[in-house]
Parts: structure tokens; sequence; C-alpha cells
């Protein structure tokens, strides 16, 4: 179950950084497509599926898609909107559509499942990639295309190093984390990294000029994204096991109990986030939602056996919700706000890979340490709801701690910078931009 996610979100977070390069240098409406028509391709083999195996292939090659879709897609955002507050309106549109699109996932993949097969949770993609394939054309820019030349040395490093690095902390449950095997593995994924990076410094068209991170609040950007995935996503995961594993819910009642998240933090997205993106600045918004993220998970880590949905499940959720609205388009903004123009694809790759990467380690790190406790719990207690509990307490209580780690990065990391003037006060709109 870990690596149908795992695959995803690895092939996803490692090639991220070379759909945004190929997104500039090739064009993003071409990027776009291409990328789109393999994800449908993808899901056409994962809802056909005849093995684990192949399954696993099928999930890894849709992250191929989406790493060459999602680049392309947010630097058309960026580039078709110059006014900070249409901006701000467009960018808590995007919040709003990737993080309640993920949400509703959840809810839908329930209801297919209960209904259908899990299979057609992948097959629904295919009429829709269609349809999405056949729209482009006629909505969206061609986007800008740049001179240069492809880094693929770079890509496979960067990628190796995070697999060798999930898959690490993934097997050290069975393992050891004192093992030969983790150690070595960890060793070597590092290895990779700085190989990585040595030959972005030598090459001449790197994958990730390293000039880039001199751009205002790029690296806190990342970093603090990359939290907030290990934050949001083992939060997902662990409520979902909760509510089956240890409430008894069907995949369609647990569908329906997630369903409140989903409608607040589309709304809220919609309505709220541009707004006191506005008022209030990035950086506070993402200090205060993390937090939220944080308590959310404390009240989760609490949540008995026999939980109450009313009491135990909807509060923290809605916390939750309002915790990850008043940070994904913050964490976003901040990260690519410093990034020249030339530099938005490879920008918004940069961050994308981040929450990416952040949600595969964040999560093969809470698995591990749920697996643990709940092993030890087996030991020394009888019941074997209460042992599974203990672990998924263990792993919320874990989220929650990144969360705030990622809340205090934020609070004295990111330099808040000086509020746009107002757009009508304003001549020339190049000034607002500067």
């Amino acid at each position: 179950m870990q690596w149908v996610f795992k695959a995803y979100v690895i092939s996803y977070g490692g090639l991220l950084l070379l759909g945004g390069r190929l997104s500039d240098l090739f064009g993003q409406r071409r990027l776009f497509m291409g990328g789109f028509l393999l994800l449908t391709l993808a899901s056409l083999l994962a809802g056909l599926a005849w093995s684990e195996p192949v399954l696993i292939i099928a999930r890894a090659l849709q992250g191929v898609g989406a790493a060459l879709s999602s680049p392309a897609a947010l630097s058309l955002v960026m580039g078709l909107f110059t006014d900070p507050r249409e901006l701000g309106k467009a960018m808590g549109l995007w919040g709003a559509s990737a993080a309640a699109g993920g949400s509703a996932g959840v809810f839908f993949g329930g209801v297919i499942t209960q209904w259908l097969s899990w299979q057609w949770i992948f097959l629904i993609y295919v009429p829709f990639g269609l349809l999405v394939l056949l729209l482009c054309p006629g909505l969206l820019p061609e986007g800008s295309v740049r001179r240069g030349r492809v880094e693929y040395v770079g890509a496979l490093l960067v990628t190796g190093a995070l697999v060798l690095a999930v898959y690490a902390i993934a097997t050290a449950e069975y393992v050891g984390w004192g093992s030969l095997q983790t150690i070595g593995l960890l060793v070597l994924a590092a290895l990779l990294l700085g190989a990585f990076l040595l030959l972005q410094r030598v090459q001449a068209q790197p994958l990730i000029p390293l000039r880039i991170f001199t751009a205002p609040n790029l690296s806190a950007g990342n970093v603090i994204t990359a939290l907030l995935a290990a934050t949001w996503i083992p939060l997902w995961y662990f409520l979902n096991l909760y509510l089956q594993q240890v409430l008894g819910y069907s995949a369609l009642t647990g569908g329906l109990a997630l369903l409140p998240i989903t409608v607040t933090i589309m709304i809220l997205m919609v309505t709220l986030t541009a707004r006191l993106v506005h008022r209030f600045g990035f950086k506070t918004n993402l200090v205060i939602g993390l937090l939220c993220l944080a308590a959310s998970l404390g009240l989760f880590a609490l949540a008995p056996t026999h939980g109450n949905y009313l009491l135990h499940v909807l509060p923290a959720s809605l916390l939750a919700a309002l915790g990850m609205v008043l940070a994904y388009v913050p964490a976003t903004i901040a990260a690519m706000s410093g990034a020249q123009p030339e530099d938005a694809g490879l920008a918004s790759g940069l961050v994308n890979s981040s929450y990416q990467i952040g949600s595969a380690l964040g999560l093969a790190a809470m698995v591990a340490l749920s697996t643990a406790i709940t092993a030890s719990s087996f030991q020394a207690e009888t019941n074997q709801i209460i042992a599974i509990n203990a672990g998924f307490h263990a792993a919320f209580a874990g989220a929650a701690i990144i969360g705030l780690l990622g809340a205090l990065l934020a609070l004295v990391w990111l330099r808040q910078p000086k509020a746009f003037p107002k757009v009508e006060q304003v001549e020339d709109i190049a000034e607002v931009r500067r």
C-alpha cells in the first residue's frame, strides 16, 4: 500500500526539476499536453494491471507524466497574471484545485471502490484526460520558449538519490535502522545528491543553476514546503486508516467522513486565501497555517479506539483544512516570488519537487514509526485495535512535530517583503512587479 503511493511521488518528485527545465525550453503548453497524455495512458495501464509490480510501474509512469505537466501548468498561471491582486486570486484557485482535488480524490475513491472496483479509480482518468487534451489547444497559450539543452544526467542522479533515500527509510522497520543496508543506502543517496550538486556547479547549462538559490526566500520556501507536505500527507494517510481500521468505516463511509475537509478547502481557498495573503502577507499566513496543522495532528494523536466522529474527527479535520488553506498557497508564493521570469518553470519544478520529496520522506518515516510502535504494543496488548491505534497516535504526533518545525523555520527564516502598493495607485505595472 505504501508503494502504490510512493512509486508515484518518487518519480514525480524526482523528475519535476527536469519537467520544469523542459517546459522552459520547449514551451509550457507542449509539455503540459505531453505530460497529460502520458498520465492518461499510465492510468489506463494501472486500471488494467494484472499484478502488483505492473500496478506499481504504472503508478511510477503516472508520476513521470505529472512531473512533465505540473511545472508547465504553474508556469502558465504565473505568466498570465501581472496584477498582484489577480495573481493572488489565480493562486487561490490553483491552490484550491491542487489541495481540494487531492482531497476529493479520497472521497470519490471511496465511492468508486464501494460501488465498482478499485480498478476504476484509475480508469476514470482516461475519458477526463482525453477531454483535457482536446480542450488545451483552444484554452491555453503556447507559453514561452528558450534556447538551451537538457541535462539528463543530473535528473537521473537526483531521482536516484530520492529513490534510495525513500527505500532506505521504508525498509528500515524490517532490517533495522542501524543495519548495513539502511546506512549504506542513505550514504549512497547522499553521495548521489552530492554528485548532482557538483555537476550543477560545473555544467554550462545545468538542470538547476545554483544561482537560483540566491533568489529571496527560495531556499526557505522550498524547505518549508517539504515540511508542509511531510505534515499533510501523513495526516491524510493515517486519518484514512484510523477511520477504516480503528473505527470500522467502509471505503464509502470513510470517503464521506473526509468530505468536510474537501469542501472547506475548496471554499476557503477560492474566497479567502488571496485576501489574507494581500492583507497579512505570505509569512504570517504560513506560520499560522502550519500551527493549525500541528494542532490538528495533536488532536488526532489523542483519538480513542471507540472515537466519536463529531467529537474526535470532525473538529480536528476542519482545523486541518484551515491550516492547509492558510499554508499551501503562501508556501508556493514564498518559494517562487523571488525567481526571475526566465526561471519560472525551474522554480515551479523546484517547489513541486520539494513538496513531493517531503511527501515521500515524511510518509516513509511516519509509517516506519507507526509500525515500530504497533509491533511493540502487540507484545504488551492483547487488543489488536488498541495496538494499531497506538501506532497511529505515534505517526500523528511525529507529523505534528514536523509541522511545528516548519512553523518555526517560517518564522525565523522567511523574509516578508514590503506589501504591494494598491494597483489603482500605480500607473506602471512594472513598478508593482519590482
